[in-house]
């Protein structure tokens, strides 16, 4: 199964509470760090909920 690289490329600064817990729970803590998660639908719907704030990248 795929993975999937996700970074943190903008602050949390001014961002509702829900955005700044969905950041959180994906791991990712600073701007810039970034983590690796396995490709499920429920990453995908953290990502998909924060998309303006973080990239993503497919990697084996």
């Amino acid at each position: 199964m795929a993975n999937l690289k996700i970074t943190l490329v903008r602050g949390l600064v001014n961002r509702k509470p829900a955005q700044r817990e969905t950041v959180r729970t994906l791991g990712l803590h600073k701007i810039g760090q970034s983590v690796v998660r396995e490709d499920s639908p429920a990453n995908r719907g953290l990502v998909h909920a924060v998309r303006h704030l973080v990239t993503v990248e497919e990697v084996d």
